[in-house]
C-alpha cells in the first residue's frame, strides 16, 4: 500500500526498522514550479526551522509511531540551512550527512547548482584548522582575538575572510580553498580568518576596523612566517561583512585591491538599527550615498553576489552594483540559489575570489 512517503523512495511501514534504515537527507519531488521536500525526525514533537528563508514548519506525527515529518514546498533552486527544534533544544538532522556546525544541516533542491570543493561535513565532525594562529590584542578595537592563517597552495595574495570563525567551524573553507587551488581554479592565496567580536559595531561603516587591519593585523601576518603578499588584499564578506568589505574599498583604496561581496547589507545607514523596518530606508543606504559622490574606483575589482530568494535585499544590492560600475570599478554580478544563508554563498566565495585575482 502506498503511503505519503512512497514517492520519496522510502519503503516499508512508516516508523518500521525498514523505513528508518532507508531514511536519509531530505528528499524532493516536483511540485508545480518547485519542489515538495520531505523532512524526517524520529522520536518527539519538533518543528523544522530554516535560516532566513521560511517561518518554522511544525512536524506531523504518523499515527502512533515515532515518525514525525513535514512536506515543505520549496521554490526552484534553493540551498538552505535548517535544524530541528524540540522542547529541549535545536539539533542537526541525524539522517543528513551535510552539516553546518553541531546543530545545523544543509538541504538543497535537486536543481540547485553543485558546490564543488565543499565536502559534506557531519554535525559530529571536527573541521581541520590552520596550523598558524595569531594572538591579536588590538589597541584600536580593544580586546584580544585569535586569527588563523593558512597558505593555500603555498601562499600568495592575502584573502581576508570576515566572520572568519564561521568559515573555520561551520563551513570548511580551508579544505575548499585547498581543493580549488589544487585543481587550478584558484591561484595560491594566503587565507586570514578574521573573527568578529561585535558584528554590528565592527562591520558598520566605521574606520576603526580597517585602520586596525592595516596598522596592526597585516604586520602580524607578515611576521607570522607564512608566505603572504599583503600588497594584494582581497576582502571577502557576507551580509554586514559584505557591507564592511565595500566600505573598506571606498575609504581605504590603498589597502584593498579587490572585494568578494555576498549579500552585502546595503540597506545600512547609521540610524537603520533604530528603524522599525531597517530595510525600509533609503535604497542602497550609506554605501550608495558615498558612491554618488563619484569616487574613482577604476583600480578596484568587485564581485557582487546575492541570493535569488532575498527579495528585499535585491533593490539595495542592485543599486550599489550599478553605482560601483559607474564609478569605474570592474564589476562582476551573480545570483546564488539561496536566501540570506552562508550555505548558499559558499560557491560564490571561491568563484569570486578567483575572479578578483585574475
Amino acid at each position: 500500500m502506498e503511503s505519503t512517503f512512497t514517492p520519496y523512495g522510502l519503503p516499508g511501514e512508516p516508523g518500521s526498522d525498514e523505513f528508518w534504515a532507508a531514511a536519509g537527507a531530505p528528499a524532493s519531488v516536483p511540485a508545480g514550479d518547485g519542489w515538495a521536500t520531505l523532512f524526517l525526525w524520529r522520536g518527539s514533537p519538533a518543528s523544522v526551522g530554516f535560516e532566513s528563508w521560511s517561518q518554522p514548519v511544525p512536524l506531523r506525527r504518523w499515527g502512533d509511531t515515532d515518525c514525525w515529518y513535514a512536506e515543505v514546498v520549496m521554490p526552484a533552486r534553493l540551498r538552505v540551512t535548517y535544524q530541528f527544534v524540540t522542547d529541549d533544544g535545536a539539533y542537526a538532522d541525524p539522517f543528513n550527512p551535510a552539516g553546518a556546525g553541531g546543530d545545523r544541516s544543509i538541504a538543497a533542491t535537486p536543481d540547485a547548482p553543485a558546490q564543488p570543493h565543499w565536502p559534506a561535513v557531519g554535525a559530529g565532525d571536527v573541521l581541520p584548522l590552520p596550523r598558524t594562529r595569531i594572538r591579536w590584542t588590538s589597541g584600536r578595537l580593544g580586546g584580544r582575538r585569535t586569527v588563523r592563517v593558512h597558505p593555500a597552495g603555498g601562499g600568495g595574495p592575502v584573502v581576508l575572510l570576515l566572520d572568519g570563525d564561521d568559515w573555520l567551524y561551520l563551513h570548511p573553507a580551508m579544505t575548499a580553498f585547498d581543493s580549488a587551488v589544487a585543481q587550478g581554479e584558484l591561484p595560491a592565496v594566503t587565507l586570514v580568518f578574521l573573527p568578529a567580536r561585535d558584528r554590528e559595531a565592527e562591520f558598520g561603516c566605521r574606520p576603526e576596523l580597517w585602520e586596525a587591519v592595516r596598522d596592526e593585523l597585516l604586520p602580524l601576518v607578515a611576521g607570522s612566517g607564512v608566505p603572504a603578499d599583503p600588497d594584494r588584499l582581497v576582502v571577502a564578506g557576507q551580509s554586514l561583512g559584505g557591507l564592511s568589505a565595500m566600505y573598506a574599498a571606498l575609504e581605504f583604496p590603498e589597502l584593498v585591491s579587490a572585494v568578494a561581496c555576498q549579500s552585502g547589507s546595503f540597506w545600512w545607514t547609521p540610524d537603520a538599527a533604530n528603524l522599525a523596518d531597517p530595510m525600509g530606508g533609503p535604497v542602497g543606504g550609506a554605501v550608495a550615498a558615498r558612491l554618488r559622490e563619484c569616487p574613482d574606483l577604476s583600480g578596484l575589482r568587485v564581485a557582487f553576489d546575492v541570493g535569488e530568494h532575498e527579495t528585499r535585499m535585491l533593490p539595495h544590492c542592485e543599486l550599489v552594483e550599478t553605482l560601483a560600475e559607474r564609478a569605474g570599478a570592474t564589476v562582476r554580478v551573480s545570483r546564488s540559489a539561496s536566501g540570506h544563508d552562508r550555505a548558499g554563498w559558499r560557491h560564490a566565495l571561491l568563484r569570486d575570489v578567483a575572479w578578483a585575482l585574475r
